[in-house]
């Protein structure tokens, strides 16, 4: 029943008021319930050189604090440095994740500064894909690691943005929402900051580089959307230091000319893009992230993994058939791999068998020639020992005749002297 009360006015008329709510206008109060009970994720890429102040204004717009050393610009390759927070605002809690570049620009390859980002952003893309692929999906614990946003930090040389900015631009405008940023935008003065925004918005445009455009479909935003487009990029400084600024103590930087207040809209964009970020398309930001980013990741992989929506007669085509027609694709592919290896075993067999008779006639051949020559040299040995036989035999016969000589020369001799006397 719904509760309502009466009340008397001045007119004598009767108003009646609603207490509560009834029906299925209770719906979005219940989603409301329901995604404050289980809590809310973020995730934000930021890419800029080394001492652009990206950490400070993470920092700043969270009111967190990060407590990290300065980097070197002597690092030999990009890292990414992942933290993770757990806010609250209320009675709202927020996973809040952070990846920052470390050492981006400080390579001399163009290819190694932007390389680990794509790969980065990749890898969620397909942590995500292969829970989806899952029979048993845990989605309701699983924690969603995939960029929602990046925040690409502009050096504020005033010029132009530099060939490796454009490079990585072009290769991540595709994977992710990308918001330029002018860091550190306190060091250029207002006349030169309006040209170096259009300077920038015209180099994007000429090189085909899409970021993310606020939403105006919604009426509710639509116009302050619209505004914000045309502020792009945001010229933005971060600081956690306050300073007194008559009566009350703000967030900003003291300098001999004055004090640059972080959060006045006549000093930077810092209130601009916290807005934008934080307040109004945060959900909008994910909804893209996985309507239009990792949709387009999925559908090239299940491409390339040979999956389709049609057939070869443009008739729709169900998951069941595309998975019974690759795998039989399978099958026999592994079957025509089977008979062809096997064909060359077979054919590595013959060849080894025919390499081992030749290796064995060869073998055999040698040992014959080799045992021919030994049965030579053993006749020629033989021969060799019969006549050094003869010649020992006609050794001892001629010493049996010489001693046979000289015993009878001995005894003539004898008998010589004998005669004599």
């Amino acid at each position: 029943l719904t509760c309502v009360f009466f009340q008397q006015k001045e007119e004598n008329i009767r108003c009646l008021t609603m207490l509560g709510h009834f029906g299925f206008e209770c719906l979005p109060h219940q989603l409301v319930t329901k995604s404050i009970q289980q809590g809310f994720s973020f995730n934000i890429l930021c890419v800029g050189e080394t001492g652009l102040g990206k950490s400070t204004l993470i920092d700043t717009l969270f009111n967190t604090n990060s407590r990290e050393k300065k980097s070197s610009h002597f690092r030999p390759n990009v890292e990414l440095k992942i933290q993770t927070y757990q806010l609250q605002e209320s009675n709202v809690q927020l996973k809040l994740t952070v990846v920052t570049t470390v050492g981006y620009g400080d390579q001399m390859s163009k290819e190694a500064s932007y390389q680990p980002i794509v790969s980065y952003v990749d890898a969620q893309f397909e942590a995500y894909f292969q829970e989806e692929l899952k029979i048993k999906r845990s989605f309701a614990d699983y924690h969603d690691t995939r960029i929602h946003v990046c925040l690409f930090f502009i050096a504020p040389t005033g010029h132009s943005l530099k060939a490796l900015d454009l490079l990585t631009l072009k290769t991540i405008d595709s994977k992710v929402n990308i918001i330029p940023l002018i860091a550190k935008a306190d060091t250029i003065s207002k006349n030169d900051l309006q040209t170096f925004k259009s300077k920038i918005m015209n180099e994007l445009i000429s090189n085909g580089i899409q970021i993310y455009q606020f939403p105006t479909d919604d009426k509710t935003t639509a116009q302050m959307n619209s505004s914000m487009n045309e502020h792009l990029p945001f010229a933005v400084v971060g600081c956690m230091d306050e300073v007194k600024v008559g009566k009350r103590m703000v967030r900003g930087r003291l300098y001999p000319w004055g004090v640059l207040q972080v959060e006045n809209e006549n000093h930077c964009d810092f209130v601009k893009l916290r807005d934008m970020l934080l307040c109004t398309n945060t959900e909008h930001l994910k909804e893209v992230t996985h309507t239009k980013h990792y949709e387009c990741y999925r559908r090239c992989r299940l491409q390339k993994m040979g999956f389709t929506d049609v057939g070869p007669d443009n008739q729709p085509l169900s998951f069941q058939e595309i998975y019974e027609a690759k795998r039989k694709e399978f099958h026999e592919q592994c079957q025509r791999e089977e008979e062809e290896l096997k064909h060359k075993f077979m054919q590595r067999v013959m060849e080894k068998e025919i390499a081992f008779k030749e290796t064995e006639k060869e073998l055999q051949d040698k040992f014959e020639r080799l045992k021919r020559i030994q049965q030579e040299e053993t006749i020629k040995l033989e021969e060799e020992k019969r006549k050094l036989d003869e010649e020992i035999m006609n050794f001892y016969k001629m010493k049996a005749d010489s001693e046979i000589s000289q015993t009878q020369g001995c005894a003539n001799i004898k008998k010589d002297k004998d005669r004599k006397k």
